[in-house]
């Protein structure tokens, strides 16, 4: 098998999804789950990335679609199509697994998932995190990761446009 092919492997949809999350919680893996955009991935990712890979054995990203991006950041986003988003993404080593999304919020994904550790930036409050409830009615956790500061897509288009 080839790297690109391991890398495309991390690409799923839900129903290959499924089948990976029987496996790792039959292995007693413990799951970490967080979702994003991912547009022009930067510092500011990786080190949120890595950080919220550390707090578990699998690493499941929520890949917001094109549609869905547009939706949230407006019409000239992503910069990146989802395709590139997700393959950069599965190029990180500490990532287990992408799958794309396209509604408002991931929390159909995250009722699929079931994580034991749901991660986002520390610019939300744990119990405004989407899924929330779903992870910590089964005794599961909503960690908050603080983010680098001076690192966002938004800033960096910004910087763009400022120096045209």
């Amino acid at each position: 098998m080839t790297q690109l092919q391991i890398l495309q492997g991390k690409i799923i949809d839900n129903k290959a999804l499924d089948l990976k999350l029987a496996l790792w919680r039959f292995q007693q893996k413990k799951i970490v789950f967080t979702n994003g955009c991912f547009d022009i991935v930067h510092l500011g990712h990786i080190d949120y990335l890595s950080k919220a890979a550390d707090l578990g054995d699998v690493l499941i990203i929520g890949l917001n679609t094109d549609a869905s991006v547009s939706r949230i950041k407006g019409p000239l986003r992503p910069v990146v199509n989802e395709n590139a988003r997700a393959a950069l993404l599965a190029a990180l080593h500490f990532t287990d697994a992408i799958v794309l999304f396209d509604e408002p919020t991931p929390y159909e994904l995250i009722k699929l998932v079931q994580p034991d550790i749901l991660v986002k930036g520390k610019d939300y409050k744990a119990e405004e995190v989407v899924g929330y409830d779903i992870v910590t009615a089964k005794g599961g956790k909503v960690e908050t990761i603080d983010l680098v500061e001076g690192y966002s897509t938004s800033g960096l288009i910004q910087k763009i446009k400022e120096a045209y």
